[in-house]
């Protein structure tokens, strides 16, 4: 009986290494603009206002929103209508959203219909001439961002995205 030995050659493989970096993300956001912060009031003259609201490039897709705090007496002598695309948050009374996807970061979007508020026509000198520096109506204008998406499948809603990024939120 004789006994055969031998080396046996066995098939082996390694892939290429795949390294992978994970880098982080961000949202940022600005508010301009150009005609200035301190108005003169016409009775009945429209006033030039263009706040733009601005996701910036390298931002991820998010939900934008502008939040428009008038004094107490704005409505007395003033009005203005949101601009297209602005929708209301459900559950607010000034605070308006637009969502922004990957295509419009980097658009500048108009808060104010035709960049614009209006004097009402039923102001008075006797009204102007009451007023003071305290009392001067103001129309305050902050935007936010919060990103758009939960997770890969699930996006967020305007209400629960306003939550993410509310001042006043606890």
């Amino acid at each position: 009986m004789g006994v055969v030995a031998g080396t046996l050659a066995w098939l082996t493989a390694k892939s290429d290494t795949v390294t992978n970096t994970f880098t982080t993300s961000d949202i940022k956001v600005e508010l301009k603009e150009t005609t200035g912060t301190e108005y003169k009031m016409i009775p009945g003259y429209t006033i030039s206002k263009n706040p733009k609201a601005t996701v910036l490039a390298g931002s991820e897709e998010c939900f934008l929103f502008v939040k428009l705090e008038k004094s107490q007496n704005f409505d007395t002598f003033l009005t203005y209508e949101m601009a297209e695309g602005w929708t209301l948050v459900p559950g607010e009374t000034n605070v308006y959203y637009r969502k922004v996807q990957t295509a419009d970061i980097g658009t500048a979007y108009s808060v104010l219909k035709g960049d614009q508020v209006t004097v009402k026509g039923e102001v008075t000198k006797a009204m102007m001439d009451g007023l003071t520096t305290e009392t001067l109506p103001k129309l305050t204008v902050t935007a936010y961002a919060s990103q758009l998406h939960k997770n890969a499948t699930t996006e967020f809603t305007a209400a629960e995205a306003w939550a993410n990024v509310n001042p006043t939120n606890p």
